[in-house]
């Protein structure tokens, strides 16, 4: 657990005990799709700043089911684990949510 997330109310109970790295075989069948990952503008409030990464919906589907909650919504993820996903940013961001109605859409703070 880090402090950072617990400093920002992040829920890490949602997350994985520790990052689950990815095997080389899982890496490389998220290549073709890290070239159409969006990442949204920075936004903020009186406390954070956050953006949102849309990932591509078929990407989903690539993705290792352990990452995936019993319901099958992405967990909160480790920063090891969404930069082996393709998501690239600077240092500092935690994911703190999933945007349930649509699971490719992860939020940062």
């Amino acid at each position: 657990m880090t402090n950072a997330a617990v400093d920002l109310g992040i829920d890490v109970s949602r997350r994985n005990r520790r990052p689950r790295p990815l095997s080389e075989p899982e890496r490389s069948k998220l290549e073709e799709f890290i070239d159409s990952i969006h990442y949204s503008a920075r936004y903020s409030d009186d406390e954070n700043e956050y953006r949102h990464v849309q990932l591509p919906k078929q990407m989903l589907k690539a993705i290792p089911k352990d990452y995936f909650d019993q319901r099958g919504t992405l967990k909160l993820l480790w920063e090891e684990e969404w930069r082996a996903l393709g998501i690239t940013q600077s240092l500092g961001w935690e994911h703190y949510e999933v945007h349930e109605p649509e699971p490719h859409i992860l939020l940062f703070k």
